[in-house]
């Protein structure tokens, strides 16, 4: 096993890897960086991979998924629909206890929605605040996501909304 430091620095470079990846529309770094049944030694031909150690994934807004083809798929429609996105990650805290690694964070999002029509600019540029955790757990070929759980946070603007709105 590796000393306690250097597990936390390895999970902090596999998020930020996750957070690239997603930064520059690379797919195929996403699905390499989530947990795989091979990972967990377990052999899909014999056992049904949803038994062990499934992956999970909410985005803000969304329902749970669980299973690799939702989660890579529900991350192949967030990169198909987004022209530009980035991510500052702030809050940032790791946790290893063993051969899983829990990281807490805030994302800091920019993005842009498609072209005006007729125009090669970006649309509006949209920011946004979102808490995530992070699981990740140790394989052979080092830290990956087992499951992610993101939730927007309300600005104070939407809390005066509601404190405005009669009951």
């Amino acid at each position: 096993m590796s000393a306690p430091h250097t597990d936390v620095e390895q999970v902090e470079a596999a998020n930020t890897a996750f957070y690239e990846a997603l930064e520059n529309g690379d797919f195929e770094t996403v699905s390499t960086l989530w947990l795989t049944p091979a990972d967990l030694g377990v052999d899909e031909e014999y056992h049904d991979p949803a038994d062990t150690g499934v992956i999970s994934c909410v985005h803000p807004g969304w329902p749970v998924l669980t299973g690799r083809g939702e989660v890579l798929r529900s991350y192949a429609l967030i990169m198909a629909n987004t022209d530009y996105i980035q991510f500052f990650l702030t809050d940032v805290h790791v946790s290893v206890t063993g051969d899983t690694a829990l990281v807490t964070c805030t994302e800091n999002i920019l993005s842009g929605g498609p072209a005006p029509e007729g125009s090669q600019e970006l649309g509006p540029l949209v920011g946004q605040l979102v808490v995530a955790t992070n699981v990740f757990r140790r394989t052979l070929d080092g830290w990956k996501l087992w499951s992610h759980h993101a939730s927007p946070v309300l600005s104070e603007a939407d809390e005066d909304e509601e404190e405005d709105t009669p009951s």
